[in-house]
């Protein structure tokens, strides 16, 4: 009896750890075209009646909306998912997500409804934000928990793929939107087709998860009858430091991730005056980087420990700022993608551990909510702000981007000391498990 038990293990942690990668690809597609909008179309639809930059700005400020909205989705998606299971909160969280950005595909410009048109994105939005609030703790807790100790950093990198392929995803459908409806055709029906297109893979999604099961460790939780009945307040009351920690050690990655992706298409077409699809297409190549390094830096946890290799990452972020932005301003496609490579590398090398470190940081019991609030609170001053505080800096220093490669080294620094004093996750046992696992 126990042989049949035990040899669906490993395929079990194959099919949730796919699953977790296939629902957080959707997630984030559905967020990140987003951000590609808000560079690219938003300021003329929504914020006409003001100036260039200033519909910029306002453009930006509605991306960080969505930032606002992930605590939100961290607090009530983590008290739940700890309460009542994670799976139950990822069927949730993908049904909100996706009706929010169909919705989104289909609301009608300032020209047709005038104000009303900025509020009903701005909400929508905000929408986005709780989905996807609650949306990255329970992937990672479904992969990691699933996962055996001594390959939690491997397969918890799983879900974190979902964040290079989402831009993948959201890149090439916007490159060949703008191909195909190139001028005023973008503007009036080509940008809504990656919005309204977002509900096929959301229907994708949701059958996928529909199909796997809850984790050992929540059914363990269950069992032993120690669900905690108010887990945030639990988390923020015995736990603070650690998801001030948390939020510090995401801080370079989730801020210079959004200034890669965001921010530099407007930097790129505004002040450099370069065709979008240079960017677009650095970002893609950059993101199929990260897709293979994403699940070594992961698995090379399992080997070496946590703190190493995330600690490298934001060494290696400081390090290749200035070289980035020079690379980007020589206005050549070659540079560009050579710059978004540096960087992708960088971000990966802290994204790939960052699952299996999370999740090590808290009890299984407040594990959802400890995890989502750390990760979430970071993303609305760091990710949610970064296009933002970028496109001011530009203006401040007239145009010039080593202020912005300043920021991001400002950015590295926070990270780096967050993590060192949170120390090293892995389990002790991890190193000779996976001797002798074999595998």
């Amino acid at each position: 009896m126990s042989e049949v038990t035990a040899s669906p293990r490993p395929t079990s942690i194959v099919q949730v750890a796919t699953a977790s990668l296939i629902g957080t690809s959707i997630e984030w597609y559905d967020f990140f075209i987003f951000g590609t909008g808000a560079a690219l179309v938003f300021p003329k639809l929504f914020f006409p009646t003001l100036s260039p930059i200033s519909g910029q700005l306002a453009s930006f400020l509605v991306f960080w909306v969505g930032f606002l909205g992930r605590p939100l989705g961290g607090i009530i998606f983590g008290h739940y998912g700890d309460r009542i299971g994670r799976k139950r909160m990822l069927v949730l969280t993908i049904l909100l997500m996706g009706l929010g950005t169909f919705l989104i595909g289909a609301l009608p410009s300032y020209a047709t409804i005038g104000v009303l048109a900025p509020i009903l994105l701005i909400v929508l939005r905000l929408c986005q934000g709780i989905a996807v609030g609650g949306e990255w703790g329970g992937a990672v807790l479904m992969a990691t928990e699933h996962a055996p100790a001594h390959r939690r950093g491997f397969f918890g990198s799983w879900p974190q793929i979902g964040v290079p392929v989402g831009v993948i995803l959201s890149s090439l459908i916007f490159n060949a939107v703008i191909a195909w409806f190139p001028g005023e055709g973008l503007l009036n029906i080509g940008w809504r087709i990656p919005f309204l297109a977002s509900i096929i893979l959301v229907a994708v999604g949701l059958f996928i998860r529909m199909r796997i099961t809850e984790t050992p460790d929540f059914e363990q939780l269950k069992e032993n009858q120690e669900i905690d009945p108010v887990p945030v307040i639990s988390v923020i009351r015995h736990n603070w430091k650690t998801v001030l920690l948390a939020a510090g050690s995401f801080f370079v990655s989730n801020g210079s991730f959004y200034i890669f992706i965001t921010f530099l298409v407007s930097y790129a077409t505004g002040i450099l005056h370069v065709p979008a699809s240079y960017v677009l297409n650095a970002t893609l190549i950059g993101s199929v980087i990260s897709l293979a390094v994403l699940p070594l830096a992961g698995a090379w946890t399992d080997r070496v420990g946590r703190l190493p290799v995330y600690l490298g990452g934001a060494v290696m972020m400081a390090l290749v700022a200035f070289p980035l932005f020079w690379l980007v301003d020589m206005k050549s496609p070659l540079t560009i993608i050579l710059g978004a490579c540096l960087g992708q590398v960088a971000l990966s090398l802290m994204y790939g551990p960052q699952a299996a470190f999370f999740s090590e940081l808290f009890g299984a019991n407040v594990r959802y909510s400890g995890a989502s609030l750390g990760y979430q609170a970071a993303s609305v001053l760091a990710g949610g702000l970064a296009p933002t505080i970028a496109t001011t800096l530009l203006l401040w220093s007239g145009n010039a981007s080593w202020t912005i490669a300043l920021y991001i080294i400002v950015m590295s620094a926070i990270t780096f000391v967050s993590v060192y004093l949170a120390g090293e996750t892995r389990p002790a046992a991890a190193p000779a498990a996976s001797e002798s696992a074999g595998d």
